[in-house]
């Protein structure tokens, strides 16, 4: 059974960073946040670093998150694709059955008639 990544927020990292720095003992910290203390001293690493762009972005994605966020945009897609064309055959129906509505059905009962006197 593997266990799934966590992801924390620019906010999280800056508040658990703000924490340390303001000189709450990094394992406490940790504790508080279930945070392993070495990433706790990473982010602080990189906060110091570049305070000013550190935590951007979402990080590396994982190569599986990746293939789901695929299979989910093309599941999206097919999804619409269905229902445009569930609403063309709705229409296709609709216009057939006012079509079969406004034909006069004597007028092709004569014509079954006729083709049939002419085959005799």
């Amino acid at each position: 059974m593997s266990v799934s990544r966590r992801k924390f927020n620019r906010e999280f990292k800056l508040a658990a960073v703000k924490r340390l720095d303001a000189g709450v003992p990094a394992g406490r910290v940790a504790r508080e946040l279930e945070v392993n203390p070495n990433q706790l001293h990473r982010w602080r690493q990189e906060y110091r670093r570049r305070p000013n762009s550190a935590f951007s972005g979402e990080g590396r994605r994982r190569e599986e998150e990746t293939q789901v966020a695929e299979l989910e945009r093309k599941i999206g897609q097919q999804a619409m694709e269905i229902d445009f064309l569930k609403g063309c055959l709705r229409r296709i129906e609709d216009l057939r059955m006012s079509q079969a509505e406004t034909s006069d059905p004597r007028s092709s009962s004569k014509s079954v008639k006729s083709k049939k006197g002419a085959a005799r």
